[in-house]
């Protein structure tokens, strides 16, 4: 239930700020700015409840100078996340052109590890926007859940979530993928990223793993996402189960090479279909093209061989698509209504082949 003082958010909008009063269901919240807004109780939720400490939604620190030795980063100021068409105009800082992203985990009671919440912060110490996400994973699972997404602003610092100690085992991998960029001028190109970090969870029960950090009140539990546009980790997608696949489709796709054999006059004609059995330069044909050359080749034969009644002849279109074979499934019911088709003998001709036989 939302009470006078309490801190809160909105959940329908951005930002959030103290309950100064409640009349029947409107809860009237006050922003940083000093601006009253009447909202309704059912669409605010409670993130630091009256006579506890001000939840790090709130928490603003200062706007870095001009003027920023490059030895002492200044605190980029925290914010909850913004559209990119911000109000407020960008103060470039003398080195933040290199992007240092840092993720960090702070405890809400440093004195009571075992059972206090924790807060996940991502900083964004550099003159870029970013387009991030921060994504996680257990060690037992093989995909990855989003957990938070949205635009950082420059020199800035954004709360993701705010967690307990039964998220932690979803916690053992942590990953943050950014685009940076700058809006309304000129700026250098910045390679995105994908890191993913080993997060040892033990070190939330462990007050010693809690330590200062430039960009934090408090001790914290700090992982370097970039420093100096240098990532931490690059996560490599696994491609393992692609390159399975397509090995997978060449050998389908294989057939047995032709074997210069002798054959009697009632063995099967055998007529291979691809383009490169059929034409050696290829320049200047589309899709349709192709198809037609094809069709074209595949009309000629039957009609070379219309007359030769239980005449059996293989057509070898290979497996691709589907698409060569369908069309000429289509012409022979067209054009040779009589004759029959069947999938051709696989060992003879592997996937890809279909075996017609001309009846009167």
């Amino acid at each position: 239930m939302v009470k006078v003082n309490d801190i809160v958010r909105f959940l329908n909008d951005v930002g959030g700020g103290k309950v100064t009063r409640i009349e029947d269901n409107t809860a009237f919240v006050e922003d940083e700015d000093g601006f009253e807004r009447p909202v309704p109780t059912r669409e605010v939720v409670v993130v630091g409840e009256a006579g506890t400490k001000a939840s790090r939604y709130e928490r603003k620190l200062e706007v870095p100078s001009k003027l920023v030795q490059p030895d002492k980063p200044s605190k980029p100021k925290a914010a909850v996340p913004q559209p990119v068409e911000t109000s407020e105009p960008v103060v470039e800082t003398a080195d933040g052109d290199k992007l240092n992203i840092t993720l960090a985990y702070e405890a809400r009671e440093l004195k009571h590890l075992n059972t206090t919440t924790f807060y996940a912060t991502l900083v964004n110490d550099s003159n870029y926007f970013l387009y991030a996400t921060y994504l996680s994973r257990g060690d037992d699972d093989r995909e990855w859940t989003t957990r938070w997404a949205g635009v950082v602003e420059p020199n800035f610092q954004v709360e993701l979530e705010e967690f307990g100690h039964d998220d932690l085992n979803s916690l053992t991998h942590v990953a943050v993928q950014y685009v940076a960029f700058k809006q309304q001028r000129g700026f250098k190109l910045k390679n995105p990223a994908l890191v993913d970090l080993k997060l040892d969870v033990t070190k939330f029960f462990k007050l010693h793993c809690f330590q200062s950090n430039q960009y934090f009140d408090e001790p914290v539990i700090a992982l370097n996402i970039t420093r100096n546009d240098v990532p931490a980790k690059q996560l490599l997608i696994d491609s393992s189960e692609l390159e399975r696949a397509m090995r997978s489709k060449r050998h389908t796709d294989e057939r047995p090479k032709a074997q210069p054999v002798k054959r009697n006059a009632s063995d099967p004609l055998v007529v291979d279909l691809h383009l490169s059995a059929l034409i050696d330069d290829t320049t200047g044909m589309d899709r349709a093209a192709i198809l037609n050359y094809q069709l074209d080749k595949f009309r000629q034969v039957m009609q070379e061989n219309i007359n030769r009644p239980e005449r059996k002849i293989i057509f070898i279109h290979g497996k691709g698509e589907g698409v060569l074979r369908h069309a000429l499934l289509q012409e022979l019911k067209r054009l040779w209504p009589r004759c029959t088709s069947q999938d051709a003998s696989f060992r003879e001709y592997g996937y890809g082949a279909t075996q017609v036989t001309i009846h009167k």
